[in-house]
């Protein structure tokens, strides 16, 4: 069964979300702080967590950014604010997904799954994949550069893996969408982001790309 970590610090809605999920058929542990959470889920990881933003203390961007350095776990922001800024301001510190309260428990279920799904797929059919100096790996989950292991999140990993598989062609934000996240329907800004911090982990230059390339108009492609 599921494991699921709620870091709100809100009484009434970290309870509901809990008993909701529950229903679903997970496990759920809830916490009211980023630290209490940080330290739930060192102590006895989760397979999922949902963050809040608006937290006491440590704040959930702060939350999203330490849970990072040390867990690949998916992450889902969960939050009231629906803000350009702070949709893309949680993604960039390394969230999953990002959901605007308030939230129907059935679309959450169905994300939680999605999540799931990508994190234990498997890519066994497919062969190491090179783009010169970058190595794909992706039975083994590997990514290289230059010889040097480059540490990529689950989603990260899936979508420069998705983009390997079509060396050259162009695949829309919506494509990418269905594909790496599973959505039919979902915000682009969801992929825009993740392409923005994955070339800064496999581009010498991230500000002028050579390898994920932008076509204006149309979405994104891996070029070798």
């Amino acid at each position: 069964m599921a494991g699921v970590l709620v870091i709100e610090d809100d009484d009434r809605i970290r309870l509901s979300l809990v008993l909701a999920l529950e229903d679903e058929g997970y496990t759920v542990r809830g916490a009211a702080s980023a630290e209490e959470g940080l330290e739930a889920q060192r102590a006895e990881p989760s397979d999922t967590v949902l963050v809040d933003l608006m937290l006491p203390g440590m704040d959930g961007f702060e939350c999203v950014r330490e849970m990072r350095r040390h867990d690949d776990v998916p992450i889902v922001v969960v939050s009231a604010r629906d803000d350009t800024h702070d949709i893309v301001a949680a993604l960039e510190a390394g969230a999953d997904d990002y959901l605007v309260k308030p939230v129907a428990v059935k679309e959450l279920s169905a994300r939680l799954r999605a999540l799931r799904r990508r994190a234990r797929a498997a890519a066994a059919t497919m062969s190491k994949l090179v783009f010169g100096d970058l190595e794909i790996v992706p039975e083994a989950g590997e990514v290289r550069l230059q010889g040097a292991p480059v540490a990529l999140t689950r989603t990260e990993f899936r979508l420069l893996c998705e983009l390997a598989e079509h060396p050259g062609l162009v695949l829309s934000r919506q494509q990418l969408l269905q594909r790496v996240w599973e959505y039919e329907i979902g915000d682009e800004r969801l992929v825009d982001v993740h392409v923005g911090r994955l070339r800064q982990k496999i581009e010498p230059d991230p500000r002028t790309p050579q390898r994920l390339i932008t076509v204006r108009g149309m979405g994104y492609k891996l070029q070798r």
